[in-house]
């Protein structure tokens, strides 16, 4: 079970196509948002839906698959896991992001 310790699975939607970049030592790096939808129901019985934004990494050979099925829009699977970051801008303020740094990826709808 020390797998689940920080596992993340997600259904869902990307946002923008992704954005690919070459760094050090020629390994790529890939990032886009994907939106999962949820839902619940109000005092009035009424479903409401709601979409959750999520920050998304992958890396190396994850990032050379991402940049050939990933488009906008088409459902897709990504298992990964939580990674948090802390920085300090110019003006002291500090800033906190976490994102998902894809382990696996499954294209549900092919990419046109």
């Amino acid at each position: 079970m020390t797998t689940l310790r920080n596992s993340v699975q997600l259904i869902g939607r990307p946002g923008m196509d992704p954005e690919v970049k070459t760094i050090a030592n020629d390994r790529k790096m890939a990032r886009f948002t994907l939106a999962t939808n949820d839902y619940y129901f109000n005092k009035k019985g009424e479903r409401i839906e709601e979409a959750q934004w999520h920050n998304i990494v992958a890396w190396g050979k994850t990032a050379e698959i991402v940049e050939k099925l990933v488009k906008k829009g088409k459902e897709i699977v990504i298992e990964g896991k939580l990674a948090s970051n802390t920085w300090e801008d110019k003006e002291g303020v500090k800033h906190y992001n976490v994102q998902v740094v894809i382990n696996e990826l499954l294209a549900i709808e092919k990419a046109s």
